[in-house]
């Protein structure tokens, strides 16, 4: 279990603002923090990370890392950080850059082999494609089997089919190490398939805090209209179907008939439109 209880004055685009946060995160859980740009998701990162100082107490099981007297040093936290600029060692190869965190072979070949990138061991990160080198950030950060693993948006970057196919590359090792994961992100079709809660952020205050279906999704069919978008779940509720749509920056719930579900695949682009006030949900 991970309590946190900080607060830290903030000097942002929009003023002086206080991050205040005041969390209990169980251990194994996956955390989405969302809000808007310049609300304190990063700075709260960094904060359990040891790279920036703020008052209060963090406390990770029976470990205090953070109280009004006492601060253990970044290097001492057991965490591993994702950035979005993959920070790779330049002058090292894929798997000494992994070797780089812990000495240790027959982990840096298990998780190069889960990642698919066994046959790229040797190369250098500058030979790589920004979807390889995020792979390599990711199994860097897992080197030392982190108690907490934090990623600042680390597939915005990305192409969408690579953000979808590191997306379950991500819930794999976060299972696999059983590592408790906060990540930053603005894609609510990434939080909704990676996160069990989300946390959202405004000028350094807790808005929301729920699991991904209760925060994010806004369903509207007040209008006729005709949207494209990616089908994210399909829920069955008592005798009914239930579509969940990701369309643009909202989660949205489309009615659909049991032969709508069988036909239908998980991750599939679909259009959801009305007719009469009824959407309408068909493959594309």
């Amino acid at each position: 279990m991970i309590t946190i209880d900080i607060n830290k004055k903030l000097h942002g685009s929009n003023g002086e603002m206080d991050l205040n946060v005041n969390l209990v995160i169980q251990q194994g859980d996956f955390v989405a923090l969302a809000g808007q740009s310049g609300s304190g998701k990063t700075t709260l990162l960094r904060i359990l990370a040891g790279l920036e100082k703020a008052n209060g107490q963090i406390i990770v099981g029976d470990e205090v890392w953070q109280d009004d007297s006492y601060t253990i040093s970044a290097q001492k936290r057991k965490i591993g950080f994702v950035f979005q600029d993959y920070a790779l060692f330049p002058n090292m190869s894929v798997e000494e850059n992994l070797l780089f965190v812990q000495k240790d072979k027959q982990l840096a070949n298990k998780l190069l082999e889960m990642t698919e990138l066994s046959e790229l061991k040797d190369r250098s990160p500058n030979t790589l494609s920004g979807g390889q080198k995020q792979r390599v950030s990711l199994c860097r950060a897992m080197m030392n089997k982190p108690k907490l693993l934090l990623m600042d948006e680390p597939l915005s970057a990305l192409d969408p089919t690579m953000r979808t196919k590191l997306q379950q590359e991500i819930l794999t090792l976060h299972k696999e190490f059983g590592t408790t994961t906060i990540m930053v992100s603005h894609d609510p079709s990434e939080i909704y398939r990676l996160a069990s809660r989300v946390i959202v952020l405004n000028f350094g205050e807790i808005i929301n805090d729920g699991i991904p279906k209760d925060v994010l999704l806004k369903t509207s069919g007040s209008q006729k209209f005709s949207f494209e978008g990616e089908l994210l779940d399909i829920v069955k509720v008592d005798v009914i179907y239930i579509a969940i749509v990701s369309i643009g920056q909202q989660l949205v719930e489309v009615v659909i008939s049991e032969d709508e579900a069988n036909s239908l695949e998980i991750g599939q682009s679909v259009s959801v439109s009305t007719k009469a006030f009824t959407p309408i949900i068909k493959q594309l």
